[in-house]
């Protein structure tokens, strides 16, 4: 990728459901990288400052209010977001709470990537 092109991170254990995040940044042009742990996502975010950090709440070993505390102590910060179960609202409820720009059931999250992505890589929820 190009060193302009945006830069996202997707916190997700699911290795088929990251792959499609993936591609789907990388249509538009994105440089994405996947982080199946907290501090693997942390210490690439300190790596390269991301515009954009996707966040399942499925991930195990989850700290949320951590990650986003560790993810919004850099001077650029990324657009946060985050999907879950839409049966778990303690954990999207939680996600909101911690400061995540957008909060979605996965549902949601799935039908609006394609669209959406764009947007989300410029920081905009849309």
């Amino acid at each position: 990728m190009e060193p302009t092109a945006p830069y996202a991170i997707v916190l997700c254990d699911d290795l088929l459901f990251s792959s499609r995040i993936t591609a789907t940044a990388r249509s538009l042009g994105a440089d994405m990288t996947t982080a199946r742990s907290s501090s693997v996502l942390t210490q690439r975010a300190q790596e390269r400052a991301p515009s954009l950090v996707i966040i399942d709440l499925a991930n195990p070993g989850l700290n949320l209010p951590d990650l986003i505390a560790a993810c919004k102590a850099d001077s650029k910060l990324p657009f946060l977001v985050a999907f879950g179960s839409h049966v778990d609202a303690a954990a999207l409820q939680a996600a909101r709470a911690a400061g995540c720009d957008l909060v979605l059931p996965r549902s949601k999250f799935v039908e609006q990537l394609p669209e959406k992505l764009a947007a989300w890589l410029a920081g905009k929820a849309e």
